[in-house]
C-alpha cells in the first residue's frame, strides 16, 4: 500500500482556470494585446505563470513587453486569485478519507512556495502535511525537486509514494522522480491527451483514487 499521496494543485485539487483566464486577459487588454479564450488559456497552463504569459502574448512579442504584461498579470492575480477558484467536486472528501486512513498527504506546485502554502492552508487546512512550491534550490516541475523535497521532509521512499496530477508536466515530474503516477481527467487536459502518455493509472473522478491507494486492483 502507498504511504504518501502527492497532489498537483492547479487542475487537480483546485479549479483555478477562470481566475487565471481573467487575470491573463486583464493584463493583455491593459497592454493593448488581444485576449484569449478559456480553452486557449487551458492549453497554456502547467509550467508556471510566467510561461503562461509567454504563451498568451502574440508570437514575436518583445521580451520587455512580455515582462510588462506579466507584471500587470501578477498584480491582478494576487488580488483576484480566489474570485472563482474552488476545489473540484469530491476533492475535500478524498482528502478527508486519506487523512482518516493514515496516509500522508502533500501538495507540489509550480507556484511560489509561499503561495502554495497559503492556498493549502486556506482551502485544505488539516488535510495537508506538506506543501512545496518553487523556491531557491527547488526547481519547478517537471524537474523532480518539489517531489523529492516532499519525500525528504516526510522521510518517505519513492516506492511508497504516489503522484496525482492532470497534465503532461505532472506525468513527466512523476517519471523524473521515479514514482507512480495517477492522471486525472477533470483538470486542464483532456482524457485523450492524457491517454497518449500511458500513465500507470487514469481516473475520471476523485473516488477512483481509493482502490488505487489501497492497491486493491493489484
Amino acid at each position: 500500500m502507498y504511504q504518501t499521496i502527492i497532489f498537483d494543485l492547479d487542475g487537480t485539487l483546485l479549479n483555478t482556470l477562470e481566475d487565471l483566464k481573467d487575470s491573463t486577459n486583464y493584463a493583455l487588454s491593459s497592454c493593448e494585446l488581444p485576449e484569449r479564450t478559456l480553452e486557449e488559456v487551458r492549453t497554456f497552463v502547467g509550467n508556471g505563470v510566467h510561461r503562461l504569459i509567454e504563451r498568451a502574448v502574440p508570437e514575436g512579442t518583445k521580451a520587455t513587453q512580455i515582462q510588462k504584461v506579466f507584471d500587470v498579470f501578477r498584480a491582478h492575480y494576487l488580488a483576484h486569485c480566489q474570485d472563482k477558484t474552488r476545489p473540484y467536486d469530491g476533492i475535500e472528501e478524498i482528502l478527508q478519507y486519506l487523512k482518516e486512513h493514515g496516509f500522508r498527504v502533500a501538495i507540489v506546485s509550480n507556484k511560489s512556495d509561499i503561495a502554495v502554502k497559503e492556498l493549502a492552508a486556506h482551502y485544505f487546512n488539516g488535510y495537508i502535511d506538506i506543501a512545496v512550491g518553487e523556491k531557491e534550490g527547488v526547481r519547478r516541475k517537471p524537474a523532480p525537486d518539489t517531489v523529492l523535497e516532499v519525500l525528504r521532509l516526510l522521510e518517505t521512499d519513492a516506492s511508497e509514494a504516489l503522484y496525482v496530477g492532470d497534465s503532461e508536466v505532472d506525468w513527466e515530474t512523476a517519471k523524473n522522480a521515479e514514482i507512480d503516477c495517477v492522471a486525472v481527467t477533470w483538470g486542464f487536459r483532456s482524457a485523450e491527451e492524457l491517454e497518449k502518455l500511458h500513465p500507470k493509472y487514469l481516473i475520471t473522478n476523485p473516488e477512483e483514487l481509493i482502490p488505487i491507494v489501497l492497491k486493491i486492483d493489484s
